[in-house]
């Protein structure tokens, strides 16, 4: 019981640090509260890094896939942003991931590298590369595009922190000093941990919908694309009789990730012996009738040994 204790403990001050450096604007709460290091960043490649606990591990002991898809997310990004102002928006058009099957286990490294601009395009879509390795060796590998929007008019944009490992700590919060939105984000930290199962799919949302919040916010209020992928492939699993694993995906990005609430569908477009395929489709609602496609994605899958 005291063990628990402990390990609840741990994760609430995660999320007060993370709520604490997210006060310094420029990245977004979920990298912040996942403390995504960037150990590395030019022109021509990026490192970025994630050390694991309890806070973003799923039931298997793994970082969950919604951590590890932020983790690649944010290295594709950074090397492309490299080449732009530190304060440039991306949008995420589209992001290819190969699992190998090695477990996300251990520290968790993203090696980014620029692959240049897609030529005679009306805005600049960047594209790049990323390989994400840890204690079990290479974890997935894949590609990204990023087209440099404007942000919204209401949203001004400041430069990319670029935290690492050898940054300051930030200064510790006193809940009575929170702001509404950060009391919201500690409530919900608070109704996960008190929920049964993992803490970080409690935290962010399963596999069937989402509230939208600055808990799984981007830089600019949408949801973040990284764990929209995560509850995409939680949905695809879902789907599927038995138990396979995730062997790819492919994410189109159509919309923002706004409205109220975020919801994945998923169909069974092949159920093979050895592999499978599944579509999933998330849309955002503000309401009752409301609905606009945010993500398709398609996710392959092969049988467990």
């Amino acid at each position: 019981m005291k063990r628990r204790q402990r390990g609840r403990d741990e994760i609430r001050r995660r999320v007060l640090r993370g709520i604490a450096l997210n006060r310094q604007p420029g990245l977004h709460f979920p990298g912040n509260f996942l403390d995504i290091s960037f150990d590395r960043v030019t022109r021509g490649g990026s490192r970025l890094s994630l050390e694991p606990g309890p806070w973003c591990v799923g039931a298997d002991g793994h970082v969950a896939l919604g951590a590890l898809a932020i983790l690649a997310d944010l290295g594709l990004a950074a090397c492309i942003r490299a080449q732009l102002a530190r304060e440039s928006r991306l949008a995420t058009v589209s992001m290819h991931l190969q699992f190998t099957g090695a477990p996300a286990s251990g520290r968790l490294e993203a090696a980014g590298e620029f692959q240049g601009f897609f030529r005679d395009a009306a805005r600049r879509l960047g594209m790049s590369r990323v390989s994400v390795t840890g204690g079990a060796g290479q974890v997935c590998y894949g590609t990204g595009t990023f087209m440099a929007l404007q942000p919204p008019k209401s949203v001004t944009l400041h430069p990319v922190p670029l935290r690492n490992r050898k940054s300051p700590e930030p200064r510790p919060l006193n809940e009575e000093d929170l702001a509404a939105e950060e009391r919201e984000i500690l409530g919900r930290a608070d109704a996960a941990l008190a929920a049964r199962g993992a803490f970080i799919r409690n935290f962010w949302g399963g596999e069937a919908s989402l509230e939208n919040g600055l808990h799984i916010g981007n830089r600019v209020g949408h949801a973040q694309g990284g764990i929209l992928v995560g509850m995409a492939a939680a949905s695809a699993a879902a789907a599927l009789p038995g138990v396979w694993k995730l062997s790819g995906m492919t994410a189109l990005y159509i919309s923002p990730g706004e409205g109220r609430t975020l919801r994945a569908s998923s169909t069974l477009v092949h159920h093979g012996r050895r592999t499978a395929v599944v579509r999933t489709q998330i849309s955002a609602y503000s309401g009752k009738s409301r609905r606009r496609r945010v993500l398709e994605v398609v996710t392959t899958h092969a049988a467990s040994a």
